[in-house]
């Protein structure tokens, strides 16, 4: 049998099958396989010999990683501070106009946005019971001042009456004496003068009461004309109208205890702007200081005033200081009720040090700020923020001014870390104006 046959046969006993023996692969079959884990031994030896480079690279960058930073500087600022808030105008004087007579309205002069000056007749008030009430005082008064008169009178006949009594009492006296008169006739004559005495007591107290009376009735007549007065309702000082609840015919009362009011007046002549100043700002305040006023809705229009009063003392709540500035308003372009902004330059009490917010850094040692030195290594400074002004913040203690600082660290960075510093970017060119042919005719 030759041993390239793929089976082997062989002779079968008697009784038995025959057998066939197995086939043997061929010899290409196992170098093939061998070759084919080779290659994925290679591969795998590759594979990781690339991951374990890719993984040395990375470490050895981040062992040696030089961050790119943008650089500030700390600027030195001795001027003074400026402070924009926000704001609101107030008229300078507002009132509400109520009726102090009660009727129907006989006439209006005046409506919304009327400009008015003070003692302008604006509404007429008719009230015919109270015109009646008056007339009726009146006589009454007539009436008093009668009897006060005849009370004088009374006593001018009261004394007279005495006078005459006295003086006959003296002659009898005298005639019964020299027994010429009886003593009973004495004796009526002197009760007569004392019934005379009393007489005029009692005319003059009549006079007392006759007086109280006509006071008492002359006050009464004063209140109502007063009341009536106020059927004439008249401006109380210079402004304009800017709300009105009634119209002609419509019935007003005489409510002491408030009520709707008939109109609403306001003096913007001159106007208050009304600001709530920090506590960073507040010690700065004080009467007089210059402030500038804009209005959103008037771009490049400033309107300037100065802090006339303020509240002096900060509320506990907003740990805030309530000042006013009065902005003189005679032509009327500002009104009340406007959104303002108001900037007031404080002067400076001491030099401070200013830094964009940018550049604070804020971790678990407080607030610090990364400085350069000319190695362009990192130094954490612990800083004190004495204002924050929203893009930049003054620094109370741990700069001296003209550092340069780190803008916008990162949060990892390090005392000590080197840093590189970016470059700015190039400024796009300057556009050319466009180039004009002239034509010639």
């Amino acid at each position: 049998m030759s041993g390239d046959d793929e089976t082997t046969s062989t002779e079968p006993r008697e009784g038995e099958a025959p057998r066939v023996a197995p086939l043997m692969p061929p010899r290409r079959v196992f170098v093939v396989a061998l070759l084919a884990l080779g290659l994925l031994v290679g591969w795998g030896g590759v594979s990781h010999w690339r991951r374990y480079s890719e993984a040395s690279a990375t470490q050895e960058q981040i062992d040696h990683f030089v961050p790119t930073v943008r650089v500030g500087e700390a600027r030195l600022e001795t001027g003074p501070v400026k402070l924009v808030l926000v704001a609101q105008t107030l008229p300078f004087d507002s009132t509400a106009i109520q009726a102090r007579a009660t009727g129907y309205i006989g006439e209006r002069f005046v409506d919304i946005g009327s400009r008015i000056k003070k003692g302008d007749l604006m509404v007429r008030i008719s009230a015919p019971d109270l015109d009646a009430q008056l007339a009726q005082a009146q006589a009454q008064l007539q009436q008093f001042q009668a009897a006060e008169q005849q009370a004088a009178a009374q006593i001018h006949q009261a004394q007279a009456n005495m006078h005459l009594a006295d003086v006959t009492n003296k002659r009898t006296a005298a005639l019964a004496k020299d027994g010429w008169q009886t003593q009973q006739q004495a004796d009526t004559t002197g009760a007569t003068l004392n019934a005379d005495q009393a007489a005029l007591t009692a005319s003059e107290a009549a006079e007392k009461v006759a007086e109280a009376n006509v006071a008492a009735q002359r006050a009464t007549v004063q209140r109502l004309q007063e009341l009536t007065g106020y059927e004439k309702v008249v401006a109380p000082f210079d402004g304009v109208v800017t709300s009105r609840s009634i119209d002609v015919g419509d019935l007003v009362t005489a409510d002491t205890n408030g009520g709707t009011p008939m109109f609403t007046i306001q003096n913007d002549n001159v106007l208050r702007v009304s600001v709530q100043v920090p506590q960073s700002g507040a010690v700065g305040i004080k009467d007089g200081l210059e402030a500038q006023v804009e209005v959103p809705e008037m771009p490049g229009q400033v309107f300037h005033g100065k802090v006339a009063r303020s509240s002096v003392s900060l509320n506990n709540a907003s740990r805030s200081l309530t000042a006013e500035v009065d902005i003189q308003n005679d032509d009327h372009r500002l009104r009340a009720g406007l959104f303002v902004t108001v900037s007031f330059d404080i002067p400076r009490e001491r030099p401070g040090i200013i830094v964009p917010d940018e550049a604070l850094l804020f971790n678990a040692q407080g607030e610090q700020v990364a400085t350069l030195g000319p190695d362009n290594k990192v130094t954490l400074r612990k800083v004190t923020i004495a204002r924050d002004f929203g893009t930049e913040a003054e620094i109370a203690q741990g700069l001296d001014g003209g550092e340069r600082i780190v803008l916008t660290p990162p949060v990892d960075l390090t005392d000590g870390a080197t840093v590189q510093i970016a470059q700015p970017p190039p400024s796009p060119p300057a556009p050319q104006p466009a180039a004009r042919t002239a034509e010639r005719k």
